[in-house]
């Protein structure tokens, strides 16, 4: 077993969702964001992932199909802007109504928890290969 490519794979992981966590935290901090550069509300993004092709000559060798994670593009959510009722806001319309961004707390909430587990249980794959390589090693002596 090559000890190396469990731990690429587990790196990109941790990666991946830590990137993740990155945009949920720029969703949560702009939840009440009515201006940005594009004009309008801030729009919510979301994280593609993908599989990402591990080294050709590894699968191969041991006939499997080792995949990690990759981000294969981040896009804005085109679900339609919350609006409320609030004349006295500067940036209401003609009618007093406000977009808001399109960002649920709750909803960010959730995902930020499944990419915690995510890194969590990546990290635990990490030290259980950590442990096998030790293992390995004692057998040697």
């Amino acid at each position: 077993m090559n000890f190396l490519k469990s731990l690429e794979t587990s790196a990109s992981g941790l990666s991946v969702q830590r990137k993740r966590m990155d945009i949920i935290a720029s969703n949560l901090a702009n939840i009440e964001t009515t201006r940005t550069d594009k004009g309008g509300p801030y729009r919510r993004k979301m994280v593609v992932m993908r599989t990402k092709e591990m080294d050709q000559d590894f699968n191969e060798m041991f006939n499997s199909s080792v995949k990690g994670v990759q981000i294969d593009e981040i896009v804005e959510d085109q679900a339609p802007f919350k609006r409320v009722y609030n004349p006295s806001h500067p940036d209401a319309d003609s009618d007093g109504y406000l977009s808001k961004p399109n960002v649920d707390l709750i909803v960010e909430t959730t995902n930020m928890l499944m990419a915690r587990r995510a890194f969590e249980a990546n990290i635990a794959a990490i030290k259980a290969t950590r442990q096998m390589v030790i293992k390995a090693l004692e057998i040697g002596r």
